[in-house]
C-alpha cells in the first residue's frame, strides 16, 4: 500500500514539472521572438509613394522616424497626427511595415474648396474642412467664399471649428461636402457656399447655378445622387444649366427656376471661372407653383421653371 502511494506522487510530481516545463519554454520562446523583433526589423528603407506638393525627404521629417528605429515601435497613431499638422495639404496618410526592414508611407494630397474670412485674415480649407493655409484676399481667387459660419481659433493644420450653436451647421456642411468628394464633384463648386439660411445649404455650381439642399438632411449621399441625376438629365435636355436647383428633402422631384439665387453678402470681383464660362441666360419656359422656395429675387421672377425626377421612386425609397 506504502509502495502504492509512492509510485502515485512520483506520477504527480512528473506531471507538475512537465506542466512547468511546458510553460517555460513557451516564455523562453516568446521571449527569443520578441528580442529578435527588438534586435531585428528596423526600418532601414522608407518609401514614400501618392501626389504631394511635399517632398519625400519632407515627409519622412514630418513622420519623426529615423533610420534604423524598430518597426515594431512605431505608434502609425502619432505619427498620422504630427503629419497632418505640419504638412497641411497632406489629405490622408497610410504606414504599412514591410519586412524586413522597410516602411512605406502613401499619401494623399488635400484640395482646397473654399475660403472665410475672420479677423481680417483669409483661410484656405478642403472638403474635410480641414484648414490648409492663412492668406490675404489672393486666395479667393477662383474659390467659393464660404458665408455663415465664424470660425474659433482657427489654427493651419486643424479642423475648422466654430461655436456650439453653429455645430450642427458645420457637420451638416461637412457631410456634403465629403459625399460630394467622393463623388469627385467638389471642383464644381463656385463662388460661394452659403449658410445663413436655417433651412439650406446653398452653392455656386460651375459659375452657372445655384444648388439647394435641405441643411438638416439625413442621408447627403442621397442628395449628391440626385444632384447628379438632376444635372444630367437637365443637361441633356438644355445643354448648360443655370438657375436654381432645388432638392427635396422627401421625395424624387428637383425644382430649376429660372432666376439664380445669389447671397446679399458682396463677393470678391475675382472670376471664378474664365469669361468663356460665364453664365447664360435661359430662355423662360413653363411656369408650375412651388413652396418654400427662397430667392433673392422678386417672387414674380422666381416662378420654378420645370421640374426633374433625377431618379427612380424604387432606388430612394418613395
Amino acid at each position: 500500500m506504502a509502495a502504492r502511494k509512492r509510485r502515485r506522487g512520483r506520477r504527480r510530481n512528473r506531471g507538475r514539472f512537465g506542466l512547468l516545463y511546458k510553460l517555460l519554454s513557451t516564455l523562453l520562446i516568446l521571449a527569443a521572438i520578441l528580442t529578435g523583433c527588438i534586435v531585428f526589423f528596423r526600418a532601414n528603407e522608407i518609401v514614400v509613394t501618392g501626389q504631394s506638393r511635399y517632398t519625400a525627404e519632407e515627409i519622412i521629417a514630418a513622420t519623426g522616424v529615423e533610420q534604423g528605429q524598430n518597426l515594431f515601435r512605431l505608434d502609425k497613431a502619432t505619427i498620422v497626427r504630427q503629419v497632418s499638422a505640419q504638412l497641411p495639404y497632406i489629405d490622408t496618410i497610410s504606414i504599412h511595415r514591410k519586412f524586413p526592414d522597410t516602411l512605406l508611407i502613401t499619401v494623399t494630397e488635400s484640395k482646397p474648396v473654399a475660403v472665410l474670412e475672420y479677423d481680417g485674415a483669409w483661410w484656405l480649407m478642403d472638403a474635410r474642412c480641414k484648414i490648409l493655409e492663412q492668406g490675404d484676399s489672393t486666395l479667393t481667387k477662383g474659390r467659393a467664399i464660404l458665408l455663415g459660419l465664424t470660425p474659433l481659433s482657427p489654427a493651419v493644420g486643424s479642423t475648422l471649428a466654430v461655436e456650439e450653436e453653429q455645430a450642427k451647421k458645420l457637420s451638416a456642411l461637412q457631410e456634403l461636402l465629403d459625399q460630394m468628394d467622393a463623388q469627385g464633384l467638389t471642383g464644381h463648386i463656385t463662388e460661394f457656399i452659403d449658410l445663413t439660411s436655417e433651412s439650406e445649404i446653398r452653392f455656386g455650381y460651375d459659375a452657372t447655378l445655384t444648388v439647394e439642399v435641405p441643411l438638416y438632411s439625413s442621408d447627403f449621399a442621397l442628395q449628391v445622387r440626385r444632384l447628379n441625376g438632376a444635372l444630367t438629365e437637365l443637361q441633356e435636355r438644355n445643354g448648360t444649366v443655370t438657375g436654381t436647383l432645388t432638392l427635396p428633402a422627401e421625395g424624387n422631384r428637383a425644382w430649376l427656376t429660372t432666376q439664380r439665387w445669389m447671397p446679399e453678402t458682396q463677393l470678391p470681383t475675382w472670376e471664378s471661372l474664365p469669361e468663356e464660362s460665364a453664365p447664360v441666360e435661359s430662355a423662360p419656359q413653363e411656369t408650375t407653383p412651388t413652396e418654400g422656395a427662397e430667392s433673392s429675387a422678386a417672387p414674380e421672377e422666381s416662378a420654378p421653371a420645370e421640374s426633374v425626377t433625377p431618379m427612380e421612386p424604387t432606388q430612394i425609397g418613395d
